[in-house]
This record gives C-alpha cells, structure tokens and sequence, in this order.
C-alpha cells in the first residue's frame, strides 16, 4: 500500500496541492490517506473525507461505513513521537465541531431512520524512513459529554 500513498502525495504535486500547502496542512492529509487506507484494510467503506457543510466551521475527516454502523473518524497526525499523544488534541470544542457537523451529515441521508453513530480518533504517526504507525480509538466519545462527579 506504500505505492498508493506515494502516488497520492505525486497526484497533489502534479496538481498544485503540494507545495504551495503548509507542512501542517500537508501531514494531516498524508495522515488521512494512511487512516483512510488503513479502514478499507479493516473491512471500512470510507464514503467521505474532509466533509464539510457551508455555514458550520470545521470538517468531519473521515466518514466510513463498518456495516450499518456510521462511523466518524477525526484522524490527529504527528511527524515525531513526542510526550501528548495526538488524540489528546481532540478537545471539547473540537468534539462538540465533530457533533454538530455529524447531525448536518446525518440530515442529508435519504434513510427514514437515523443509523447508530460511532465516534472514533486515528492516531497517526508519520516519522521519516519509517511505514506509518496508527492506533485507532473506537468510541473516543460520545454524542455527550460525560461529567465525572
């Protein structure tokens, strides 16, 4: 599968997404690519990817199908080990970002009842000269916030 993400990162060369992007911007598309590959090998139907819906601010990463389970991916890449795992950037507003995006996903599907939802978080590392490490969070969080008393 490394030639497919190698083609992928020549396609945005050849058409102008490449350099122009900042580093940041870059990564976290090659992070998607390797999560995305990643759920097609774990028998996913990746049906979207940086969704997003005019007049609500962010982007849902990845949308995937594990049969009739809807499954929301918010992929978090890093190009170095360090002491945060990148999942812990997926904080209160960037879920609530995640939620809110979800429903206006979820108004556009022609079926009569809504399917179950799943939010998960793919950790992605990226560090030169080696293949790509991921951990996959399922059920990361929940449609609500869950107060610890």
């Amino acid at each position: 599968m490394e030639w497919l993400h190698r083609l992928r990162q020549d396609l945005d060369y050849l058409f102008g997404r490449g350099p122009l992007e900042p580093d940041h911007i870059r990564l976290g598309k090659q992070g998607e690519f390797a999560a995305s590959d990643y759920l097609r090998q774990q028998g996913y139907l990746v049906v979207g990817r940086r969704w997003q819906r005019r007049g609500i601010p962010g982007e849902l990463d990845l949308i995937a199908w594990k049969g009739s389970l809807l499954c929301i991916i918010e992929v978090k890449t890093r190009s170095n080990i360090d002491q945060t795992p990148p999942a812990a950037a997926v904080d209160r507003h960037k879920r609530e970002t995640i939620r809110r995006l979800t429903r206006a996903y979820l108004r556009l599907l022609p079926a009569p009842e809504p399917p179950i939802v799943r939010f998960d978080i793919i950790s992605v590392y990226l560090i030169d000269g080696k293949k790509p490490e991921l951990k996959h969070f399922e059920s990361a969080f929940a449609w609500r916030e869950q107060w610890m008393h």
